[in-house]
C-alpha cells in the first residue's frame, strides 16, 4: 500500500472512531489531536478555513461577529464531484446533511443565540470534499482590538477569556495567523508566546504576502522570512497569499484556481527576489499544507495508543456501570426492596464505627475554624434560639471565641482537617471549655438571700438556702450550655454521612477491602444511585441523631437536677489513704491486715468535701442582726459550690458525651435501619425508578457495543500497519 493509502487509512479510522465516539455515545472531550485557529479580525482566518475546505462560502454571523467555537472536520473525499455538508444537531448528536445555504444560516443562527455575550458549546459542521484538507480545525471568534462603547468591551474581554481556554489546552496546536509585516507587532503571537514559551504547539501564519513583495529586495528578504531574529528558529512559520478579489466583484475565476495563482505567484516573487533555498519551504499556501499533512500525520499516529487506552478505560467505566445498574435493578425487586434498604442501612450503621475509629483520606473534613462557622450557619439558618451559641456574653462574636481556641486556649489540631474519631476528640476539647464558661446568671442580692430563707430566720437552714438560690441562679445557665453540647454533637454525626459513604465506597478493589464487609461497596453503590434508598437511610440516621440528643438532654438534665437538688452528695470526695503520701521507695504489696485497717479509714475519709461545705456552713450566723455577715457568706458558699458543680461536671462531659450519646448512637443506629419501613409513596417511587432502569441498561449495553467496535477498529489497523 502506498504512503498516501496508508495516512488516508489512519485518517479514516481515527475519524471514523472519533465520530463514532461523537455521535453514538456523545462524547465530545476524546483525546484525539486537534488545531485551533486564532488570530484578530480582519487578519484572514475565515479565508484560511476557505481555503483548506477547497471552496468559497461564509459563515454569516451578524454584525458582533462569531462569538461561540465552530468546529470544522474536512474529510477528503477523492470520488465525489460535488462537496457534502452536514450539521451535527446540538440535541441529539446526529449528523445531518444540508444544502450549503442552510449550513450557513444555522451556524450564523447558532451565534445569533449569543446575543452581547458568548458560549462555550461548540457548532459542528463537516464537509466531505474532494477539495478539502483531511483534518479537523476549531475556529475561533477572532480578538478585538478595540471597542467603541463599554458593552462592547464587555464582549471583547468575554471573547479573549474563551480563546485563552482554548489555547491553554496543551492537547490544542494552535495556528496563530498574523498579517504579514514586523514580527514585534504580532499580537496574537505574543499570548501563544506566553503560553508555549518553547512554540512546541504554535504554527504561524503570516498572511496577505502579497503587500510586502514591494519591499522585498535580495538584500532583506532572507532576513525578512526570518522575522529579523524576533521568530525563534523553533517556531513553525508559513508566509502565503490567500484567494482574495476586489470587495464587491465576483469571484474572477473558481476559487481554487485563484488559490493555484497565488500558490504560484508566491513563489515566483520570493524566487526573483532570492529568497534563500532554506526558507521557500515556507512560503506559499501548497507547502502549508504539505507540512499541515505530514503533521497530521504524525499526530495521529502517536494518538493511536492513548486513543486506545482511552477506549479501554471507558470500556471499563461502562462495564462497571451496566454492572451496578444491573445489581440496582434486581435490588429493586419488589419483593426484595425493603431488606435491600434494611441491608443498605445496617451497612451505612456498622461503616460508621469504622469512621469514629479514625480512617485517613475521607471527605468531607474541617479545621474547627470551619467547622465553627459552619455549625452557626446551620442553627442562624434554622433560627435555634433554646440554647447559648456563645460560652459568654464577654464574646462579642464567633470571631472572638475562634481567636480565643486558636491563639488562647490553643486547642491541639485546631487547624487540622479532620472527621470522624479525630474530629469528635477535638469536639470534646471545645465543648468542655464552652462549658466551663458557665456562670451564675446574676448576681445574688441580700434581697434573694433573705427571701430564700423565708420569713422566719428558723423556716430552713442555710444548706436548704444554698440549694435553693443554687436550683434558680445556676441550674439554668448550665442547662443551656449543655444544650449546646448536644447540638454539637447532634450535628457531628450528621455531617459524617458523606465521609461514611466515601468510606464504604472506596473498599472497591484497595488492599483494605479484605479487612471490612465486601457488602460496603455494593452497598454504597446503591445508596449514591438510588434515591430512595439513600433519602430512607438518611432519614433514619437522621431521626436516631434527634432521638440520641433528646435522650441526651434528658439524662444530662436529670443528672443536673439531681446535683442541684442535693450538691453535697454530688460533691463527696474520692476516697484515699490519709497516709498515702508521695514516696514510692517504700511500696509493696499490702497484707492482708493492711487492707482490713485501710477500708474503715477509706471510708471515714469519703465525706471530705461534704465536711468542708458543712463546716462552712456551720460558720454561717444565724442572729437576726448578724444578716449582712451570713447574706455575704452564703453568697460566697453558692458560689464555691456551683464552681465545684461545674468542675465537676466539665470533667465528666466526655464521659457523659461517650455514655449518653455516642455509644448509645452507635448500637442503636444498626437496630434503627433493621426496622425501616416504607411508605406507599417510597413503593411508588421504586417502581418509577425501576422502569427508568431498564432503559438505562439497554443504553450502557449499547454503549459497550459501540466502545467494543471503536476498540476492534483500531487494533485491527494496528495489526494491518504490523503486518506490512
Amino acid at each position: 500500500m502506498s504512503a498516501i493509502g496508508a495516512k488516508s487509512d489512519l485518517l479514516n479510522v481515527l475519524g471514523d472512531v472519533k465520530a463514532r465516539v461523537q455521535d453514538k455515545l456523545g462524547i465530545v472531550d476524546f483525546p484525539m489531536p486537534q488545531f485551533i485557529l486564532i488570530g484578530r479580525q480582519s487578519v484572514g482566518k475565515s479565508r484560511l478555513i476557505e481555503a483548506l475546505a477547497g471552496e468559497c462560502f461564509n459563515f454569516i454571523s451578524g454584525t458582533l461577529g462569531s462569538r461561540r467555537p465552530t468546529v470544522l472536520e474536512f474529510r477528503h473525499a477523492p470520488g465525489y464531484t460535488a462537496s457534502k455538508w452536514y450539521v451535527r444537531d446540538r440535541k441529539t448528536n446526529h449528523w445531518t446533511n444540508h444544502p450549503i445555504e442552510q449550513v450557513m444560516n444555522i451556524v450564523g443562527q447558532a451565534h445569533e443565540e449569543c446575543g452581547t455575550s458568548v458560549s462555550h458549546d461548540a457548532i459542528y459542521v463537516r464537509i466531505e470534499s474532494n477539495a478539502c484538507v483531511d483534518m479537523q480545525i476549531v475556529d475561533l471568534p477572532g480578538f478585538r482590538d478595540f471597542a467603541l462603547d463599554e458593552g462592547k468591551q464587555e464582549l471583547c474581554d468575554k471573547i479573549e477569556s474563551l480563546v485563552m481556554t482554548f489555547m491553554r489546552d496543551k492537547r490544542n496546536v494552535m495556528l496563530c495567523v498574523e498579517q504579514a509585516g514586523d514580527a514585534a507587532t504580532m499580537s496574537t503571537l505574543a499570548k501563544c508566546r506566553a503560553l508555549d514559551p518553547d512554540f512546541k504547539r504554535t504554527i504561524l501564519i503570516r498572511n496577505k504576502l502579497d503587500k510586502y513583495y514591494n519591499d522585498l529586495t535580495p538584500d532583506n528578504v532572507s532576513k525578512w522570512v526570518d522575522g529579523f531574529g524576533d521568530l525563534p528558529e523553533s517556531l513553525v512559520r508559513f508566509a502565503l497569499t490567500l484567494p482574495f478579489w476586489k470587495d464587491g466583484d465576483p469571484m474572477p475565476k473558481p476559487f481554487n484556481e485563484i488559490k493555484e495563482d497565488m500558490v504560484k505567484n508566491d513563489i515566483q516573487q520570493m524566487q526573483v527576489k532570492g529568497l534563500s533555498d532554506k526558507y521557500m519551504g515556507t512560503i506559499g499556501f501548497k507547502n502549508f499544507v504539505i507540512f499541515m499533512e505530514k503533521r497530521i500525520e504524525n499526530m495521529f499516529a502517536e494518538a493511536i495508543d492513548p486513543v486506545l487506552t482511552n477506549l479501554k478505560d471507558l470500556k471499563s467505566t461502562a462495564q462497571n456501570s451496566k454492572k451496578d445498574l444491573e445489581t440496582e435493578y434486581n435490588d429493586t425487586d419488589p419483593h426484595r426492596i425493603l431488606s435491600t434498604t434494611r441491608d443498605c442501612g445496617i451497612s451505612f450503621a456498622t461503616a460508621l464505627t469504622h469512621v469514629m475509629e479514625g480512617v485517613l483520606d475521607l471527605q468531607p473534613v474541617m479545621n474547627l475554624d470551619e467547622e465553627l462557622r459552619a455549625f452557626h450557619n446551620y442553627h442562624g439558618t434554622l433560627g435555634s434560639s433554646h440554647f447559648s451559641m456563645l460560652p459568654s456574653e464577654d464574646f462579642c462574636s464567633l470571631n472572638d471565641y475562634i481567636d480565643y481556641l486558636r491563639n488562647e486556649i490553643q486547642i491541639g489540631a485546631f487547624d487540622v482537617e479532620v472527621n470522624g474519631g479525630a474530629q469528635f476528640r477535638r469536639l470534646m476539647m471545645e465543648v468542655e471549655i464552652f462549658l466551663r464558661f458557665s456562670e451564675i446568671a446574676v448576681e445574688i442580692k441580700k434581697r434573694d438571700v433573705i427571701q430564700a430563707r423565708g420569713v422566719s430566720m428558723s423556716s430552713l437552714t442555710w444548706r436548704d438556702v444554698v440549694v435553693k438560690l443554687l436550683s434558680h441562679e445556676a441550674h439554668l445557665p448550665l442547662q443551656r450550655r449543655v444544650e449546646y453540647v448536644g447540638e454539637r454533637i447532634k450535628w457531628f454525626f450528621e455531617i459524617q454521612k458523606d465521609a461514611v459513604l466515601e468510606f464504604m465506597e472506596k473498599l472497591e478493589g484497595s488492599p483494605n477491602s479484605n479487612l471490612f464487609s465486601p457488602l460496603y461497596p455494593k452497598h454504597a453503590k446503591l445508596i449514591k444511585q438510588n434515591a430512595m434508598i439513600k433519602h430512607a437511610v438518611w432519614q433514619t440516621y437522621d431521626k436516631t441523631c434527634g432521638r440520641q440528643l433528646r435522650q441526651f438532654v434528658e439524662l444530662f438534665e436529670n443528672m443536673l437536677t439531681s446535683t442541684f437538688s442535693n450538691p453535697w452528695v454530688f460533691l463527696k470526695g474520692a476516697t484515699t489513704h490519709p497516709s498515702t503520701g508521695e514516696d514510692l521507695s517504700e511500696a509493696m504489696l499490702p497484707s492482708f491486715d493492711d487492707t482490713k485497717e485501710r477500708i474503715p479509714q477509706e471510708i471515714a475519709s469519703r465525706s471530705g468535701m461534704e465536711a468542708t461545705l458543712s463546716r462552712w456552713l456551720t460558720d454561717i450566723p444565724t442572729e437576726p442582726h448578724e444578716i449582712d455577715e451570713a447574706v455575704d457568706m452564703v453568697q460566697m458558699l453558692v458560689l464555691k459550690t456551683y464552681s465545684f458543680i461545674r468542675s465537676q461536671v466539665c470533667d465528666q462531659v466526655e464521659l457523659f458525651s461517650e455514655s449518653f450519646f455516642k455509644l448509645p448512637m452507635m448500637r442503636r443506629l444498626e437496630e434503627d435501619m433493621a426496622k425501616i419501613e416504607l411508605t406507599p409513596e417510597d413503593k411508588a417511587n421504586y417502581e418509577a425508578r425501576r422502569e427508568r432502569l431498564q432503559p438505562e441498561i439497554q443504553a450502557a449495553e449499547e454503549s459497550l457495543v459501540e466502545i467494543d467496535w471503536c476498540i476492534d477498529r483500531l487494533q485491527g489497523f494496528k495489526l494491518k500497519c504490523d503486518a506490512r
